[in-house]
């Protein structure tokens, strides 16, 4: 097929994790030949990752199994492909220094998205335990920038099925939900399996080239009480709402041992303190839904539906 030869490459680090078989799904589904880079399976390997090579050998996508220190092997699957995208996870956030240096030695990589797909990180200061965290990707980020390598740094916010699966709990049976703060803070809430598809499109994009792209459409935006009280609507229940206040969060946040005190510091940013909403888009600001008008965002209503019919399964984050 004519323009098939023509779509950039894609190489994956993180192609098993969590967020990154929605980045694998995405970049095959839009016609890019697409390697995934990940550890190697051993005796010792889960089940489920023996079925996700599976799947995705199933649609195509070449798995090269490797660790992030293998410096020639890396150096020589970058000459073979023109875009990374790295969604490894926490513990591996400084580890993509040694993709930086890589990309660096290959020099053919036409873009690099880094492990980011979350707040704007530049733009908030938290708590000190999820200040931590943030910092060790703005490191990454200054390393890209220092090494001159062309980048789209991706800010998508909350991912919306993880943070439904957290906050409701659908798949339990309960009376209660958890408050966080006051409630009424906004947030923005975007589907997985948008904010790949949505970065598959940025990655060739020359208006995303050394830019941040901000996922803010307004459909998605909305309170911890919202969220509640759409909920209640869709399933015909009433849950009682239990509240914990920030400075029990704040408490939280120095009482408990790492890593355990990144997730509640992570909530009290995002969720009680509302941080992602917390600065204006100004004229210089790239933000996804307008540069891509004919992108139809899943909404919340429209994700709390599929939670109804098909419940994407929890997940846990490795903070460790």
């Amino acid at each position: 097929m004519e323009g098939e030869n023509t779509k950039p490459k894609v190489l994956i680090f993180g192609g098993t994790g969590y967020f990154g078989k929605y980045m694998v799904k995405a970049s095959v589904s839009s016609g890019h030949k697409t390697f995934v880079y990940a550890r190697p399976v051993t005796q010792n390997s889960r089940p489920s990752k023996l079925e996700i090579h599976k799947e995705f050998q199933g649609i195509g996508v070449t798995i090269i199994e490797g660790e992030l220190d293998e410096h020639e092997k890396i150096v020589s699957i970058l000459k073979e492909v023109d875009v990374v995208i790295s969604t490894v996870a926490y513990p591996q956030f400084l580890d993509q220094l040694k993709i930086v240096r890589a990309i660096n030695v290959a020099g053919n990589i036409k873009r690099f998205l880094p492990s980011e797909f979350g707040c704007e990180e530049d733009r908030v200061r938290p708590l000190p335990p999820f200040e931590a965290y943030l910092e060790k990707k703005r490191i990454v980020r200054r390393a890209i920038e220092a090494a001159k390598i062309p980048y789209t740094f991706v800010s998508a916010n909350l991912y919306g099925a993880y943070f439904v699966n957290v906050f409701l709990r659908p798949s339990e049976s309960y009376d209660d939900v958890v408050v966080y703060g006051s409630g009424e803070a906004k947030a923005v809430f975007n589907y997985e399996e948008d904010i790949a598809k949505c970065t598959i499109k940025v990655i060739n994009d020359p208006r995303a080239c050394n830019r941040i792209v901000i996922y803010r459409p307004q459909t998605n935006i909305l309170s911890q009480l919202e969220l509640i009280s759409l909920w209640e609507q869709k399933t015909g229940r009433s849950f009682k709402r239990i509240q914990v206040s920030e400075e029990e969060l704040v408490k939280l946040s120095q009482t408990l041992p790492p890593p355990e005190d990144i997730p509640i510091s992570i909530i009290h940013s995002l969720l009680a303190k509302g941080d992602s909403m917390n600065f204006e888009l100004g004229e210089d600001d790239i933000e996804a839904s307008k540069l891509y008008p004919d992108f139809k965002f899943t909404t919340i209503d429209q994700l709390l539906d599929i939670f109804l019919i098909d419940p994407p399964k929890p997940a846990r984050t490795a903070f460790e």
